[in-house]
């Protein structure tokens, strides 16, 4: 069986106690929510220092670790030995091409704000997020191939999607700092639109 997490043992361990802190992934579909996701880094541009809140670090802190399981089932995606569908991996390619810069620049807002990539949470609590993928489903998508493949991406990537929609409304209405709301707008609107390109995807 395939393995493909990069973040196994201590690693694991880490990424876990980051994961706890959030829902799921984000992207774009072909109607030019591509693109939006894509430059979301750009147009939101960099975050005030002053301007900051907790919740706005909370969803810096959890959203990254959240895009990072996103990208890695876009890497899942993209393998061929898979077999997954052209749809799906095209789907994959523009998810993580949205993802990394967004990864990029929540990074660069927490080290100017001083605040730690991480928030310590235990692995029960990680598990009981909404939209976060466990070990257990990453390894099975793993295991996947063909049409089953497809169906069981599409699953999860909604589930993430969702995830992420959810914590994106939270910081709209507990945020402060300007530029971070428009990143979860961003997220919002890019994330919606590929459930419904996942919802209109062949089944099975």
């Amino acid at each position: 069986m395939r393995t493909y997490s990069k973040l196994s043992g201590s690693k694991l361990s880490g990424f876990m106690v980051a994961v706890a802190l959030v829902a799921t992934a984000c992207g774009s579909s072909d109607d030019g929510s591509a693109s939006d996701a894509a430059g979301a880094t750009s147009a939101v541009g960099s975050a005030a220092n002053a301007a900051f809140n907790d919740a706005d670090v909370t969803f810096a802190q959890g959203m990254i670790p959240h895009h990072e399981q996103a990208v890695e089932m876009a890497e899942i995606a993209l393998d061929p030995t898979v077999g997954a569908s052209p749809q799906v991996r095209g789907l994959a390619t523009r998810i993580k091409t949205a993802q990394d810069p967004e990864i990029q620049l929540m990074s660069g807002w927490l080290k100017a704000w001083g605040r730690p990539m991480q928030m310590d949470m235990s692995s029960d609590e990680m598990e009981s997020m909404e939209g976060m993928m466990s070990a257990a489903d990453m390894a099975s998508l793993g295991g996947a191939q063909g049409s089953s493949f497809d169906a069981m991406w599409s699953q999860m990537m909604i589930e993430h999607h969702q995830g992420a929609i959810a914590m994106a409304k939270t910081l709209k209405a507990e945020g402060s700092d300007p530029a971070v709301a428009k990143l979860a707008d961003a997220i919002i609107t890019a994330q919606q639109a590929e459930i419904d390109e996942m919802n209109n995807l062949p089944k099975g």
